[in-house]
């Protein structure tokens, strides 16, 4: 049986930023480039250094709201200088034989900052979502964006998103996740009746995206407690990961002193990967301390969102028990969000109680070719 673990933060510090590519059926892709946009920003706060990040939001135009829009907006609060965003397009789907003239100006209008900022060095990190659909489209051409990537300056992070990326933009990708659905359901009725699955989500699977996807979706809920909700409490939960280095926690600690009643933040574990038929006995106090913490949170009532990042691994290593996690789930608040993590050997019982199942699948990580994982981006 393979050995599972999570390997805690290091120094290490990559010279050339990556090609990041999110796409799939799955949900999570905005999400977790929401998450890298987080983790930058804490290490430009952390180190004291200029770490700013550029969205370029494509066919989300006026007219819409999405889920990241209070989320962005949030970050932009907390830190004016570090983010900046444009978004393009209209706000009504459409397929390509609705395409207008004003598609086309719109995706150019996008593409013309996004070049000029990868032209520029002026970011540490430009974020293009929905850029993919856009390509599957035909609104910009795939040879004149693969062209400008190849020239981006050495140390920028890109990250893309959406749905059917181009074999050409795949190719070119140092990093390729794809965000696979496995479950969609809005609602799934239990046999007693009183059981409303929606707002249990699980990310799990090798590839890249779990965990920075649960740090998306948590600035998401900030953000709606910001903008419509001001009871909107959210608790970010993460086991085996004990220590320090990690560089969300400056941008974490700064939402928190902004808006102090909305946010809580726990660490448990140890500073350490912990290996199968390796764990050791603080391992289990560990992880026992953080599920008492997280269900004393769900029992509350208090916490509308609330992350269980690295959960799965935490019960595949046998750290906790299952059958109490799935009755903590069966009795929630039918308004708390779950959102849980992390990868595991097979599904978990509790897996059948999530209305959103999405599966990382990993095609391509810079990693397997040597390259150091760079701190704040990576991990």
């Amino acid at each position: 049986m393979a050995e599972i673990g999570i390997v805690t933060a290091q120094n290490f510090d990559r010279r050339r930023g990556q090609i990041h590519v999110y796409d799939g059926e799955g949900k999570g892709k905005s999400q977790a480039a929401l998450g890298v946009v987080l983790r930058s920003i804490g290490l430009g706060i952390e180190n004291a250094a200029p770490s700013r990040v550029l969205l370029v939001r494509f066919l989300k135009g006026p007219g819409r709201p999405y889920a990241e829009d209070a989320a962005i907006a949030a970050l932009q609060r907390g830190f004016p200088h570090l983010i900046d965003q444009l978004r393009t397009g209209r706000g009504e789907f459409f397929g390509p034989e609705e395409i207008t003239k004003f598609d086309r100006q719109e995706a150019r209008r996008g593409w013309d900052v996004a070049k000029g900022a990868l032209a520029s060095g002026f970011y540490s990190v430009v974020v293009l979502d929905e850029l993919n659909p856009v390509l599957d489209l035909g609104l910009l051409s795939v040879d004149e964006v693969v062209s400008t990537l190849r020239q981006k300056p050495e140390p920028m992070e890109v990250i893309i998103t959406g749905r059917g990326a181009p074999k050409e933009i795949i190719d070119l990708a140092d990093l390729h996740s794809e965000m696979r659905s496995m479950r969609q359901a809005e609602e799934v009725n239990r046999q007693n009746g009183q059981f409303h699955s929606s707002g249990i989500e699980i990310y799990t699977g090798a590839g890249k995206g779990k965990s920075t996807s649960a740090l998306g979706r948590a600035l998401q809920a900030i953000g709606r407690g910001i903008s419509k909700d001001l009871s909107h409490r959210v608790l970010i939960m993460q086991w085996l990961k004990g220590g320090t280095g990690y560089t969300e926690d400056a941008a974490i600690r700064a939402l928190r002193e902004s808006y102090p009643d909305l946010v809580d933040h726990q660490r448990c574990g140890r500073d350490a990967i912990v290996w199968r038929g390796k764990q050791q006995e603080i391992d289990y106090v560990e992880a026992e301390r953080g599920w008492e913490l997280a269900r004393a949170a769900m029992a509350s009532g208090l916490y509308k969102t609330i992350i269980m990042d690295e959960l799965n691994p935490t019960v595949d290593l046998e750290l906790l028990d299952v059958e109490p996690i799935v009755q903590a789930l069966l009795r929630k608040p039918r308004d708390t969000e779950i959102i849980i993590t992390g990868r595991c050997h097979a599904p978990l019982p509790y897996f059948e109680l999530a209305s959103v199942h999405s599966e990382m699948v990993s095609h391509k990580h810079y990693a397997e070719q040597g390259a150091d994982l760079r701190r704040g981006v990576d991990y």
